[in-house]
């Protein structure tokens, strides 16, 4: 059963997203908040598997929620999946730094939504639409003084080549294709960078494959 937390400041989205995930018997909402420091405690109470966070809340935000969520080891298991509009690049993309696996536009189709919640809870993180990409290649074309960089070092070959691929959207079984690998194994390699560049999640990975210069954003 994959249990989602819900915060949002608009009751109306909240009753939204609740009623379609109430008709599905995989999942289950346990909670729900309307600001960003209501959220945290909701989550170290209940433990959630997936926390779907509104980006612009009062008292606390969705990024400052974020962070707080990454940097306490007690929510590790925790997969926060932003909700935002259109129009917002740099704040999906502060998002993803702080630690989201992903982001969603309010405005997305049922299926598509109960399709993230699912990616979300696995671990996968929701950067394969060419939107997310787009996003994150427009944020980092711009000059920047926090580029990460001198860390590549650390990856093997196979390690590198499977961040970038995973940077371009593609699953495990698809990053396996690509490199002639068994999913296995390409799960092994993006789980050993992982590791080796203290990411969070594949969103991470993500964001340090193009703030690295290891994938240039299209058109840049």
């Amino acid at each position: 059963m994959i249990r989602v937390l819900l915060v949002d400041d608009q009751p109306l989205i909240r009753t939204g997203f609740r009623a379609l995930l109430d008709l599905e018997d995989d999942i289950e909402v346990v909670g729900e908040a309307a600001d960003g420091d209501e959220g945290l405690a909701l989550l170290r109470e209940l433990l959630p598997d997936v926390a779907l966070i509104d980006i612009q809340m009062p008292v606390m935000d969705g990024i400052e929620a974020t962070r707080r969520i990454a940097a306490d080891s007690a929510l590790a298991g925790v997969h926060v999946v932003m909700l935002t509009n259109y129009g917002m690049d740099e704040y999906v993309f502060e998002a993803l730094r702080a630690g989201a696996a992903g982001f969603l536009v309010k405005d997305i189709l049922p299926e598509d939504f109960l399709h993230a919640v699912r990616v979300a809870a696995r671990g996968d993180a929701l950067l394969a639409p060419a939107l997310t990409r787009k996003l994150i290649g427009r944020y980092l074309a711009q000059p920047s003084p926090a580029r990460i960089g001198g860390r590549l070092e650390v990856l093997t070959g196979r390690e590198r080549e499977a961040v970038a691929l995973a940077a371009q959207g593609l699953s495990n079984s698809e990053i396996a294709d690509h490199l002639v690998i068994s999913p296995a194994t390409a799960k092994t390699h993006i789980n050993r960078a992982m590791t080796k560049l203290h990411a969070r999640d594949r969103a991470q990975l993500v964001v340090f494959a193009y703030e690295s210069g290891l994938v240039t954003p299209r058109g840049s």
